[in-house]
């Protein structure tokens, strides 16, 4: 038999030690339904701490801000409105704003982002956020409602884009042409955004500068923010005064353990892709590859699910490059000019901070000879959006009788993860799965490190099926307490009693 090309998920404490609660794991399935949603929110604040540990390495200050996107949870935000100043919520919209609001996290530790109606921008400016600004219109729009409302002058940062019109070259030597961006102000624009900040400033403070890339590359990032620091420069001079750059989020999340199994999937997915080996997908999903003629074309869609530097290593490596023109690293850039840093990581913040639980419901062959199996899962597609975000890793599988039976009197197995729904497109993964054994039904898969983007951002109601609960959780003793996720406050454990 072949090797099975596992893609097993990196799982740290206390999450490995979660895993290994079967039992307890079964049971939440067994009370509350499949699919269920299980978060730690101790962890969101230990992860706040590490990136806090870069800024002090680093002698920088400014604030952590959790893009609140990532999550719908109570838990984690409440979690977080327990941590110090340091720590802020990014809220892209009026409801989340509101829920901010609910959940503890004051005015001044809010930021306002993304595209906003008259709602959400007189709320955040009545309740004393920040708001950050994505063009001149909104810009106006926030003015003249300061104006016509009699509310004080409202902190702002202004986004900017389009740094590729002033590209330099990178460590490597190649030129560095930023990617752009549906989101903030041309650089080329910034004069006349400058201009505007002059004449609304009895409406607005402009503390700051920020951008926004969805990429990877941490020399783009670099550009970027050297780029901020130099309009700040500029800011200066006409008697503004931002003393802040916000750098956004994007730092990843590792989700695949072992960089050889990533990189042993992503070869063997090319040769299927040509033919050379037998599919890895079904009905030969390529994931953006295609063959042309015996080559591989295309781009794989699929987010580096092996990542050996993530999170606050990302961060800690975008501070310590090179600016590409100036030359010093940015945090020294950052130092010199005495300008605070602000972050927004979404992915980053809630890694490590849960899980979500499905019940195996049926198992078939999935078809003639192929040798795999067709599981069907009691969720679907939207409950579970790993792949929707072209993350690849494999579940962990927990039999119904618990760890004790011997899994070394079984064959690996591959199978293809169907959901609930009456679609042919409701697969939650389009590869084929190596799993230690065939499930059976009863028994629940677990899928590791959901909480950021996976959880419930893509969650509906189609077909009137169930959508999935969520529960926080902590360790008891050898045990461990839970209790729904909107009843978790940081002054009480899961479960309602006082800490």
């Amino acid at each position: 038999m072949d090797v099975p090309l596992y893609l097993r998920p990196r799982v740290d404490p206390p999450l490995a030690s979660l895993l290994r609660a079967q039992t307890f794991l079964h049971s939440l399935v067994d009370a509350l339904g499949s699919p269920l949603n299980v978060l730690l929110p101790e962890v969101v604040a230990e992860n706040a701490a590490r990136f806090r540990a870069v800024y002090r390495r680093h002698h920088l200050s400014g604030r952590v801000y959790f893009a609140h996107k990532a999550n719908r949870s109570s838990a984690l935000v409440r979690r977080l409105a327990a941590e110090d100043a340091a720590v802020g919520v990014d809220v892209a919209s009026l409801a989340e704003l509101r829920h901010a609001l609910g959940c503890g996290v004051t005015g001044d530790r809010i930021m306002a982002t993304g595209p906003k109606d008259a709602e959400f921008l007189w709320l955040a400016a009545r309740v004393g956020a920040t708001v950050n600004l994505d063009s001149p219109g909104e810009l106006e729009h926030l003015a003249d409602l300061v104006r016509r409302h009699g509310l004080g002058r409202v902190a702002v940062l202004v986004r900017l884009s389009g740094f590729e019109s002033a590209a330099g070259r990178g460590a490597t030597g190649t030129r560095l042409l930023s990617r752009r961006s549906r989101f903030g102000t041309p650089l080329g624009e910034a004069r006349e955004l400058l201009s505007a900040l002059e004449r609304h400033a009895d409406a607005v403070d402009l503390t700051g500068v920020a951008y926004h890339l969805d990429t990877t590359g941490v020399e783009e990032k670099a550009r970027a923010l050297e780029q901020c620091v130099l309009f700040m420069d500029e800011c200066r001079e006409r008697q503004l005064a931002p003393r802040a750059v916000d750098i956004g989020g994007g730092f990843g999340v590792g989700y695949v353990a072992d960089a050889e199994e990533w990189e042993r999937w992503t070869t063997a997915l090319s040769e299927a892709v040509l033919g050379v080996r037998p599919p890895l997908t079904w009905r030969g999903h390529g994931y953006g590859l295609r063959n042309e003629g015996g080559t591989v074309r295309g781009t794989a869609a699929l987010y580096p699910a092996h990542r050996p530097t993530a999170g606050p290593g990302y961060l800690d490596e975008l501070l310590s490059l090179p600016a590409p023109v100036l030359g010093r690293p940015a945090a020294t850039l950052l130092l010199e000019h005495l300008h605070d840093l602000h972050i927004e990581p979404g992915r980053a913040l809630v890694d490590q901070c849960g899980l979500t639980l499905a019940r195996v419901l049926d198992v078939r062959p999935a078809g003639e000879g192929s040798g795999h199996h067709l599981v069907r899962l009691g969720m679907n597609a939207g409950d579970m959006s790993l792949e929707e975000h072209g993350v690849l890793v494999d579940p962990v599988l927990l039999p119904r009788g618990g760890p004790a039976e011997d899994e070394d009197a079984h064959e690996p197995v591959g199978v293809y993860l169907a959901g609930n729904l009456c679609l042919e497109a409701d697969l939650i993964t389009r590869r084929l799965v190596h799993l230690p054994r065939l499930p059976r039904a009863g028994d629940v898969l677990a899928f590791a490190n959901t909480a950021g983007y996976a959880m419930d951002f893509h969650a509906h109601h189609a077909q009137r099926q169930p959508l999935a609960r969520t529960v926080a959780v902590e360790p008891d003793g050898d045990s461990w307490r839970w209790c729904p996720d909107e009843d978790y406050w940081p002054l009480t454990h899961p479960g309602g009693t006082t800490a």
